[in-house]
C-alpha cells in the first residue's frame, strides 16, 4: 500500500504528442537521457518547463541503470495539462523510500533515492506503479497558463522601465540575394546609414557591414547571410564614415521558383529590444533532436568539435557567448601549479591584446575573487579590477565558472555583457553545466598540446646545441642566437654584450622578422638605456622599448599633423610600423656562464600580444645554451689573439732589401690557427755589405716548437751582430739549446752568410748542421748540393763545425727548404731530395719568386691531403746583368 502523496496510477488525459527511448544500463545513458529529454520539450516548444524535466529525468535514471543496474525506458507524453514523463526499470522487487509517520523518505547526502525528493518538489503531479516485470515512476509538470495564440509574453512595467527607443522606430529592411549582395533597400535604411538605394543595391553588403567575429575563428558575414535565421549585433559604416552600431535579425527565405535570400532587419543597437527574441534556451542552437544519442560534449560545441586546441577554445567560447547571449566570452587555462590563469580564447574582445595574457588564480579574498568557484558580478562598475580582462572594454555584468577535472583546477569560461544586470545565479548554473560538459576535453586538447610543443621544444633544443657548438666565431654566434629565436620564439630580437664587468652593456645585434624594420628597431634601442645586467634567472618584462616607441610615434605624429596634410613625409609611417613592432611584450634574459653575466637575450612581441609560458620556459633553455657558446667563443676569440700575437713575435719584422741579390720566403705552419711552428727562417743585415740568413727546423710542431725557433731566431741575430762566425754562431746556438734541459729540442740549421759582389756575383759561407742540404741550379740547368752535411744541434755537447763558401754566378740560383718540402708523402710515396731535384731543374730562368712558388706547388699536388709537417722555402738568385 502506498503512502499518502503517492499516487500510485497515471490521471487520463487528452494525449496530443509522445516520444519514447530506451537506454543501456551504463553511466553514459544518463546524459544521453538528459538530452532526449531536452530535446523532445524544445522540439515541443515547452522551453518552460525544460529544465525542471531534464533534472528529474537524470535522478531517475541514475536510480535505473546505475544503483538498480537495469535497462531504463523513458517516455515522453504531451497533454492538454503538461507533459508527463515516465521512466521504467525491470526490478519491481526495489524498495522505493516511503513518506510520513516516522520514517524519513531518504537522507538528502545519500546517492539514491533523491529522484522522489525533487518529484515531490519540482512536479505538479508525480506517481509510482508495478508490473510484474516493471516499476514505473512518473512526473507531470504542468505548463503556465498563457492567452491563445501567445508564443511568449512578459509582465506589465512602469514606463521608466521600458527599453529606450527613439520617437519613431526606424527598421531598417534589407534583401540579400545569394551572391551576398543587396538587393533591397528600404526608406528606413536611407534615413539610418545615409546611402540612397541606387548607392547600394548590387553591392556586397560586406562593403558596408563592419562585422565584429575574428576571421578564420568564428562566424563570418558570408558563413551568417547562409544561415536559417541570425541574430545579433554588428556595424554599418555610414555616408559619414562613421560606423553606426546596429541590432539585426536574419531569416533565410526562399520564393516561389525556389531562389534563396536573405532578409535582414536592422535597428540602432540601443533598440534591440524591438527585434530581440527572448533568451534562447541552453541547448536550443545545438542539439541535433533526431539523433538521441547525441554526446553532451558535441551538443553543446556542435559536431564536428574542431580536433585542434585553439579551435576547440574558440569554439567553445563562440557558443557560451550565445548560449548566454551575451556580448563576450572569454576562457583562461590554468598553469601547471595553478597560480595563474591564461588567457587562450576571446569573442568580442580585443583578442590579440589578451592573448596569452596572465591573471592569478586568486585576486582577492571570498568566492569572488577565486576562480575555483563559480561567481556573478552584476556591475562591474562597483568593483573596478575585479575581472582584470576586462577593464577598458565596456563590459558591466559578468559570469564566470571554473573548468575542474578530478576536482583539480583546469580553466575558467566567462561570458560578459555591456548591460549591468544581466546574469543571475541561473545563467551561473547553465554555464556551469556547459563548462563540465566540455572540461575534460579542453584538459585532453590541452595535454596533447603540451606533449607536442614539449617534443618540439626538444627538437629545437638538440639542434640549438648542435649549431651553437659548431662554431667558435664570436659574431657568428651571435646571428645564430638571433636567428634561431626569430621568429620561432619571438617577432624581433636584440642581443647585449658585456666585455667585463666594468663595461657598460653594448647592443652587439639586432634581429626582425621582416627585414624592414630591422633599422628601424635598431636605431629605436641605441637611443634607450640598455636593460640592467641582473643575474637572475628568467624572464622579466622590460617595458622601455614600447614606451620608447610610443613616444616617438605621438611626436611624430603631432609634427606631421603640424606641418599640414601637404607636408606629410614618409617618417611618421616608418616611426608608426617600429612602434607597432616593439608595442607588445618585451622580456629580458639573462646570458650567464662561468657564473658571471656576459649578455642578454631580448625577445619582442608586435603590438598588444604576450609570450606563452611554454615560450618563455624554451626561451630560458636557449639562453643558457646561447650564453655558454658565446662565452666559449670570447674565450676562443682571446686566446686566438694571444696565440696570434705572441706567434707573430717569433717572425722575422720584415726582410730588407740586398743589393745584386733576389730573395723570396714562403712559410707554411701546420695545425689550425699557428702562424709559427717548428721550422723557421731569417735574413738580416750583420754589418755594412754582409747579410745573415737561416733555414732550421726544431723536432717537433706546435707552441713548444715554436718557443725553440724564438730562442734561435734571435740567438743568430745577436751572436752574428758580435762578430763570431758562422760555426761559432751554431757552436754557442748549440749550448743555448742544450741549457734549456728537459724543455730542450735538437734542431737542423742551414745558417750562411751572404756578400754581394761588385762584379755581380754573391759569395756565400755555410754551415749546414743536419739540415737537408741546399741546392744550387746553375744557368745550364745543373743542379747540386752546395754545402756537405754536419752533425745536427741540440744532441752533443762538443761540435766542431766548420764553414763553406759558395759562389753563385749571374744567374744562378740557391734553394734552401726544410724537411716539410722533402718528405711530403702520399702512401708510401714521398718527394725526397731527387724529386726536389727534378723541380728545380725546371726553373731555370725563373726569378726567386718563381722558383719558390713552383716548387710550393710541386709540394702542395704531390699529395690529395693536406701537408702535416711545418715547410719553408727560401730562394736566392744573382739576377744577370741586362743586356746594353
Amino acid at each position: 500500500m502506498a503512502e499518502p502523496g503517492v499516487e500510485t496510477r497515471t490521471r487520463s488525459s487528452e494525449i496530443t504528442a509522445r516520444a519514447a527511448a530506451s537506454f543501456e544500463p551504463v553511466g553514459r545513458s544518463v546524459a544521453t537521457a538528459r538530452a532526449f529529454v531536452r530535446d523532445t520539450l524544445q522540439g515541443w516548444g515547452h522551453s518552460d518547463v525544460v529544465d525542471d524535466a531534464v533534472v528529474l529525468t537524470s535522478e531517475l535514471v541514475t536510480n535505473a541503470v546505475i544503483h538498480a543496474g537495469t535497462a531504463a525506458e523513458v517516455l515522453c507524453l504531451r497533454t492538454g495539462e503538461g507533459v508527463r514523463v515516465e521512466v521504467a526499470d525491470r526490478y519491481p522487487e526495489r524498495e522505493i523510500p516511503m513518506q510520513g509517520g516516522t520514517r524519513a523518505v531518504v537522507h538528502p547526502d545519500r546517492e539514491n533515492g533523491r529522484g522522489l525528493l525533487l518529484c515531490a518538489a519540482l512536479a505538479s503531479r508525480w506517481g509510482v506503479e508495478y508490473t510484474p516485470t516493471h516499476k514505473h515512476v512518473w512526473f507531470q509538470l504542468d505548463l503556465p497558463q498563457r492567452a491563445v495564440g501567445t508564443r511568449s509574453a512578459g509582465p506589465v512595467l512602469p514606463p521608466d522601465l521600458l527599453p529606450v527607443a527613439d520617437e519613431r522606430v526606424r527598421v531598417a529592411v534589407l534583401q540579400i540575394d545569394r551572391n551576398g549582395t543587396i538587393g533591397s533597400w528600404n526608406d528606413d535604411a536611407e534615413h539610418l546609414f545615409g546611402y540612397a538605394a541606387d548607392q547600394v543595391l548590387g553591392k556586397p553588403l560586406g562593403d558596408f557591414a563592419a562585422w565584429p567575429h575574428t576571421p578564420g575563428t568564428g562566424t563570418g558575414l558570408a558563413e551568417a547571410l547562409q544561415l536559417s535565421r541570425w541574430e545579433g549585433s554588428y556595424g554599418i559604416r555610414g555616408t559619414d564614415g562613421r560606423v553606426v552600431p546596429v541590432y539585426a535579425s536574419h531569416l533565410r527565405v526562399r520564393d516561389t521558383q525556389g531562389e534563396a535570400s536573405t532578409v535582414c532587419l536592422l535597428v540602432r543597437d540601443y533598440e534591440r529590444a524591438v527585434l530581440q527574441t527572448p533568451t534562447r534556451a541552453p541547448a536550443a542552437d545545438g542539439a541535433r533532436r533526431d539523433n538521441r544519442n547525441a554526446d553532451p560534449f558535441e551538443v553543446f560545441i556542435g559536431s564536428p568539435a574542431p580536433d585542434d586546441l585553439d579551435g576547440l577554445l574558440q569554439r567553445t567560447v563562440e557558443r557560451a557567448r550565445d548560449m548566454l547571449d551575451g556580448d563576450a566570452a572569454f576562457l583562461l587555462l590554468a598553469t601547471d601549479d595553478e597560480t595563474e590563469l591564461e588567457v587562450r580564447a576571446t569573442t568580442g574582445l580585443p583578442s590579440a591584446r589578451q592573448r596569452f595574457a596572465r591573471v592569478p588564480v586568486e585576486a582577492g579574498t571570498g568566492r569572488y575573487g577565486s576562480a575555483r568557484m563559480p561567481a556573478v558580478h552584476e556591475d562591474l562598475t562597483a568593483v573596478p579590477g575585479a575581472i582584470p580582462l576586462l577593464s577598458g572594454t565596456g563590459m558591466r555584468s559578468v559570469v564566470t565558472v571554473p573548468l575542474k577535472v578530478e576536482g583539480r583546477l583546469t580553466g575558467s569560461l566567462g561570458v560578459a555583457a555591456e548591460a549591468s544586470g544581466r546574469y543571475s545565479n541561473e545563467e551561473a548554473l547553465r554555464l556551469q553545466f556547459a563548462a563540465d560538459r566540455i572540461a575534460l576535453a579542453v584538459e585532453s586538447a590541452r595535454l596533447g598540446e603540451l606533449e607536442r610543443l614539449r617534443r618540439g621544444s626538444l627538437s629545437f633544443l638538440v639542434e640549438a646545441s648542435d649549431l651553437l657548438a659548431g662554431t667558435l666565431d664570436r659574431d657568428q654566434t651571435l646571428a645564430l642566437m638571433a636567428q634561431m629565436t626569430v621568429p620561432t620564439l619571438a617577432t624581433w630580437c636584440a642581443v647585449y654584450t658585456i666585455s667585463d664587468q666594468s663595461s657598460e652593456p653594448y647592443l652587439s645585434y639586432v634581429l626582425h622578422e621582416d627585414e624592414e624594420r630591422i633599422d628601424g628597431l635598431k636605431a629605436l634601442l641605441a637611443k634607450i638605456d640598455p636593460p640592467d645586467p641582473v643575474p637572475t634567472p628568467g624572464a622579466r618584462v622590460w617595458t622601455a622599448p614600447a614606451e620608447a616607441a610610443h613616444q616617438a610615434a605621438l611626436r611624430t605624429s603631432m609634427r606631421e599633423l603640424g606641418l599640414g596634410a601637404a607636408h606629410v613625409s614618409s617618417g611618421i609611417g616608418t616611426t608608426l610600423a617600429t612602434a607597432s613592432a616593439v608595442g607588445g611584450e618585451t622580456v629580458v634574459l639573462p646570458l650567464v656562464a662561468r657564473n658571471r653575466v656576459i649578455g642578454m637575450l631580448t625577445l619582442g612581441k608586435p603590438s598588444d600580444d604576450h609570450f606563452r609560458q611554454e615560450i618563455l620556459e624554451l626561451a630560458e633553455d636557449l639562453s643558457r645554451r646561447a650564453a655558454l657558446a658565446l662565452d666559449n667563443a670570447r674565450l676562443y676569440s682571446e686566446r686566438t689573439a694571444i696565440s696570434q700575437s705572441l706567434q707573430r713575435s717569433l717572425l722575422p719584422p720584415g726582410l730588407p732589401q740586398v743589393p745584386g741579390v733576389e730573395v723570396e720566403v714562403i712559410y707554411r705552419a701546420a695545425g689550425e690557427g699557428n702562424e709559427v711552428g717548428g721550422d723557421f727562417y731569417d735574413l738580416f743585415p750583420i754589418r755594412d755589405g754582409a747579410y745573415g740568413f737561416a733555414i732550421g727546423d726544431v723536432c717537433g710542431t706546435g707552441p713548444e716548437a715554436a718557443a725553440v725557433t724564438g730562442l734561435a731566431r734571435h740567438a743568430l741575430r745577436l751572436l752574428a751582430r758580435e762578430g763570431f762566425g758562422g760555426p761559432a754562431v751554431l757552436e754557442r746556438l748549440n749550448a743555448a739549446i742544450l741549457d734549456e734541459g728537459a724543455r730542450s729540442r735538437f734542431l737542423t740549421l742551414l745558417y750562411g752568410e751572404l756578400w754581394p759582389q761588385e762584379d755581380g756575383s754573391a759569395l756565400l759561407k755555410v754551415v749546414c748542421a743536419g739540415h737537408p742540404l741546399p741546392l744550387r741550379l746553375r744557368q745550364d740547368g745543373s743542379v747540386e748540393p752546395a754545402a756537405e752535411p754536419q752533425p745536427l744541434l741540440g744532441v752533443m755537447d762538443d761540435l766542431e763545425l766548420y764553414e763553406q763558401t759558395v759562389t753563385l754566378d749571374p744567374g744562378d740560383v740557391l734553394l734552401c727548404v726544410t724537411d716539410g718540402v722533402t718528405e711530403r708523402r702520399e702512401g708510401t710515396r714521398m718527394l725526397g731530395d731527387d724529386g726536389l731535384t727534378d723541380v728545380l731543374t725546371t726553373c731555370t730562368g725563373l726569378t726567386a719568386g718563381a722558383v719558390a712558388a713552383r716548387v710550393l706547388r710541386a709540394v702542395e699536388r704531390f699529395a690529395a691531403e693536406p701537408a702535416s709537417d711545418d715547410m719553408a722555402i727560401l730562394a736566392m738568385r744573382v739576377p744577370e746583368p741586362h743586356a746594353s
